[in-house]
């Protein structure tokens, strides 16, 4: 699928004309709590076009959450669905689109998915995910996660809109471009990688390098901006290859510990990114150890080291500064071993380096602190 990515000062400000030429007279807004923040409702009131809010659903979206949002969708007779918010936010959005038009008497997640023809429009809120150009969400189904994949959710609009990260909190920064990071670094590495992967990938990570302490920092404006594309060109790298060991070991880090998705993630990335290192003859891309240890070095270069070790020291340094911590847990023996066995192996066939539970283990042993 096309999608079209509109970025530039009051860019939201588009949306009524985008509606207009979908013929919609009736949407759906999906927001989370960071709306009343966002000095946007006043736009949404004056177009011509009308709305029904939906906004109950929780941070770690629920598929019950997303039926009642399916529900609230047709039984209105929305046409189109719009998604103010983060990642999560951008995630029900796409599935009530996915869901809405399959049969309401059966389980969604046991059918087969085709394209609604809804259009869907996303406005991201955060500078992470880069949800807003993916064809991937994320829900909970009976507590365990559920990875949607499906070409038609890749929204029909991205509208990146920088002025919207004013209101994040530092530590939601810190986490949100952290994950934008990982995801850059780990699309990069991939085995699915491609030119225009790794074009994108150099992109997010040298924007996010240059921008990243005045994003954190400070308000600046220019800095928000850059931050913002760089988290949508690492959406745009990863919907080409998928991620890798580091998001495959963050997820159960996030509930056992109560960890934001982009701190989890980002405490594994050097952990892995060492072991890949160290182990170049277990390499499983067909393109071989010397094409693995050249991409190890030009991820390095383009993060301003010399080598891939420097970049792993160099990566754990800016963990430090911006005091992301590794968890502590009361039973070490107990916890590692749970996460082990939680690992989800089709993340781990992305990786280019062969991984087994033996070495898992080892790595949530120097990730996880005992006391």
């Amino acid at each position: 699928m096309n999608q079209e990515i509109i970025s530039k000062k009051e860019s939201y400000k588009e949306l009524e004309n985008i509606l207009i030429k979908n013929n919609c007279h009736k949407y759906l807004l999906v927001c989370d709590s960071s709306f009343k923040y966002l000095n946007v409702e006043k736009y949404l009131n004056s177009i011509s076009i009308p709305f029904i809010l939906f906004d109950n659903f929780t941070s770690n979206p629920l598929y019950e959450d997303v039926v009642k949002g399916v529900s609230i969708f047709n039984y209105n007779q929305c046409e189109a669905i719009v998604a103010i918010g983060g990642g999560s936010t951008i995630d029900v959005a796409k599935c009530i689109k996915l869901f809405s038009k399959l049969n309401h008497n059966e389980n969604y997640l046991k059918q087969k998915y085709f394209d609604s023809l809804i259009p869907l429009i996303a406005i991201p809120t955060t500078a992470g995910t880069g949800s807003e150009s993916t064809r991937y969400a994320v829900i909970y189904y009976d507590n365990e996660k559920q990875s949607i994949t499906h070409e038609s959710i890749l929204p029909n609009y991205a509208i990146l809109e920088s002025v919207f990260l004013k209101t994040l909190p530092i530590y939601q920064k810190k986490c949100t471009l952290l994950d934008a990071l990982c995801q850059a670094i780990e699309s990069w590495w991939s085995i699915n990688s491609t030119d225009e992967s790794k074009n994108y990938s150099k992109i997010a990570i040298d924007k996010i390098i240059k921008n990243m302490d005045n994003y954190i920092l400070s308000n600046d404006e220019v800095a928000q901006n850059e931050i913002l594309v760089a988290a949508n060109y690492a959406g745009r790298a990863i919907n080409i290859t998928q991620t890798t060991a580091p998001h495959a070991m963050s997820y159960k880090l996030t509930s056992m510990y109560n960890l934001p998705h982009g701190h989890a993630v980002a405490i594994c990335l050097p952990e892995v990114w060492n072991y890949m290192l160290n182990n170049l003859d277990k390499c499983i891309d067909i393109r071989g150890k010397e094409y693995l240890n050249q991409v190890l070095y030009d991820i390095a270069n383009i993060m301003n080291y010399k080598s891939p070790i420097d970049a792993i020291i160099g990566f754990k340094k800016i963990l430090k500064k911006y005091d992301i911590r590794y968890p502590i847990s009361n039973d070490k023996e107990k916890d590692v071993n749970k996460l082990t066995k939680s690992v989800n192996l089709t993340r781990l066939k992305n990786n280019p380096v062969q991984l087994n539970d033996d070495v898992i283990k080892e790595m949530y042993n120097l990730i996880v602190y005992g006391e």
